[in-house]
Parts: structure tokens; C-alpha cells; sequence
């Protein structure tokens, strides 16, 4: 799966919510507790790099990534738009 497959998974959720699907009911507790979930996958993260080997770091990077996409398309910004943020950031500055 890719992460726009997953993207586009997570609108549909969004859109046409599912009794019991754990994907709507972060939409039913809406942005702001998105964002803290975005958060406690972060520190995740920090304590599985730290700690918990290599698996349980890449199981919490897929969290954080699944929280991400959810956020993002709770206000409506496609994974393409990060993209296109990290492009420009890699460009070369211009030659004046």
C-alpha cells in the first residue's frame, strides 16, 4: 500500500463513515485531538529509537504517518502538497 492509497482510504472514511471504524471516530473527536495524537506518536517514536529496537520504531513511524494522513485530510491538504513543500525546500536557491 502507499501512502496515497492510504490517503485516499481515510477520505473515504471521512466521507462515508463506518459504524466501529477507528479512522471515523478521529473525525467524530475532530482536529485538535487529532493533533494530540500526532503528538503522542512523535514521543513514541522518540522512546522506541531510544529503547525498543528497529520493529517497534517502524511500528511507530506507521502510526504517526496514519495520524499525519488523518490530520491532513481533516482540512482538507493532499499528501501532495507536503511533496511539493519538500521540493521546493530542495531546490537550489536562485542565482540572482
Amino acid at each position: 500500500m502507499t501512502l496515497a492509497e492510504l490517503y485516499e482510504i481515510i477520505c473515504d472514511r471521512r466521507d462515508h463513515p463506518i459504524p466501529g471504524s477507528y479512522t471515523a471516530s478521529l473525525f467524530q473527536q475532530g482536529e485538535l485531538e487529532m493533533a494530540k495524537k500526532v503528538g503522542e506518536e512523535a514521543v513514541e517514536i522518540v522512546l522506541a529509537a531510544a529503547a525498543q529496537g528497529d520493529r517497534r520504531l517502524v511500528e511507530e513511524v506507521a502510526d504517526l504517518a496514519y495520524h499525519v494522513l488523518v490530520l491532513l485530510a481533516a482540512r482538507g491538504i493532499h499528501p501532495e502538497q507536503v511533496l511539493n513543500e519538500l521540493e521546493r525546500r530542495h531546490r537550489p536557491p536562485a542565482h540572482e
